[in-house]
């Protein structure tokens, strides 16, 4: 009987050491962080051990585990939910039950995910739907697109693009009740870079006539030119997202050539033909100064012109909103922008506040300390249900 209760508190011990994780003392909850960073990291571990195997793809993989989320749609007392198409995109339809003489607001909503993971019909994003469609008394459309590594860029962006413009169709509009002069776009982490780019595209577009109101970009990745940011420093090893998965995120977007992913992981994947980009993404001049913590800016080592050649992808303003000039910036709408201390995307938004305040546009700026990447999926948490508030309350007071 000894022996037993010996192997149990082994087995005890290392359990608890497996799901320790020392986080900052200002971070809430913090046991509920741990069960989810164990989850998570249990998950890629298998994910990495199968594609080590030759068995599958780890984002491939990774999408197995995380399908548990799905949910189907379901109308409730409130508001009715269904699933379509716009133009061929998948799209979830979340309209209030309750009539109304007057027009709706209307909010288009792109799901995270890396590029590679991710769907409309997570609980989380069935939920925020739900919940925004709800207090806003709006349409709400949650779009899907194609994902990585089957599909790359520009692929997610044009999915979404479509669906937007489907959207934005003056007689869609008018057959879901929607004003078209009420119209926002939100998006979280990849969804937040697909949003900021439609957001810049559709001033460009002669053939579309009725503009956004407003953008909110939540934890947004904006640019893959230099990962020697801050906030990538400081956070490279915190739970939910890693520098190393973050890399290999935006290295699958273009290609499953793992040599993109190297080069961007020694910061050399920028060919010295296009280092002139470099200024619309250079922190130490764009980032607030509490931000910068005594940090040293190093210029990032030029990489070889062939992966640029092969990938073009990685200098496009279409997959690194931040590269778009001051001009382009011009026209954009209200813009809300949630950043988490401890995130690695963190300085992408906020050198996207700093650019978009540089270039006139309105911006509310939301920081939320003490949290990390993803935390308006984490509604379970008490920060993550005061973020998703405060989002919806100024949607509420802004859309």
């Amino acid at each position: 009987m000894g022996k037993k209760y010996f192997v149990f508190l082994i087995l005890g011990v290392l359990l608890a050491a497996y799901i320790y994780e020392p986080l900052p003392d200002n971070v809430e909850e913090q046991w509920k962080i741990m069960l989810l960073n164990t989850f998570l990291k249990t998950s890629s571990y298998l994910a990495l051990f199968a594609e080590i195997l030759g068995l599958n793809h780890f984002m491939k993989s990774m999408t197995l585990f995380s399908r548990i989320q799905g949910f189907p749609p379901t109308s409730d007392e409130n508001i009715i939910v269904r699933d379509t198409t716009f133009n061929d995109i998948p799209v979830r339809i979340y309209v209030p039950q309750q009539k109304t003489k007057s027009l709706r607001r209307g909010l288009f909503y792109i799901h995270g995910g890396g590029w590679c993971l991710g769907s409309n019909d997570y609980y989380t994003y069935d939920l925020l739907s739900r919940w925004t469609a709800d207090r806003l008394d709006a349409v709400v459309i949650s779009t899907n697109y194609r994902l990585a590594p089957k599909y790359h860029f520009p692929v997610q962006f044009e999915d979404v693009y479509t669906a937007l413009k489907w959207f934005l169709d003056p007689q869609i509009l008018e057959s879901y009740g929607v004003d078209p002069g009420r119209i926002g776009i939100s998006g979280d982490s990849a969804g937040g870079n697909l949003a900021a780019a439609v957001a810049q595209q559709l001033l460009e577009d002669p053939d579309i006539k009725i503009k956004l109101k407003v953008q909110s970009l939540i934890y947004p990745a904006l640019q893959n030119f230099d990962f020697d940011l801050p906030s990538y420093r400081e956070n490279a090893h915190y739970p939910v997202l890693s520098k190393s998965l973050m890399v290999r995120f935006w290295s699958e977007y273009f290609t499953t050539d793992r040599s993109l992913k190297k080069a961007m992981l020694s910061n050399q994947h920028i060919p010295l033909e296009s280092s002139h980009l470099f200024r619309f993404v250079n922190w130490s001049s764009l980032l607030p100064e509490k931000f910068k913590k005594g940090h040293i800016y190093k210029i990032p080592t030029h990489g070889s012109s062939e992966l640029a050649k092969k990938y073009p992808g990685i200098l496009d303003v279409k997959a690194s909103p931040l590269l778009a000039d001051d001009s382009k910036l011009r026209g954009l709408p209200l813009t809300y922008v949630i950043t988490c201390q401890y995130d690695v995307l963190r300085d992408d938004g906020l050198m996207y506040v700093t650019r978009l305040q540089n270039s006139g546009v309105r911006v509310i700026h939301n920081h939320i300390e003490g949290a990390f990447h993803g935390t308006l999926s984490f509604l379970f948490t008490k920060v993550g249900y005061r973020a998703a508030d405060q989002y919806i309350n100024w949607l509420h007071e802004n859309l």
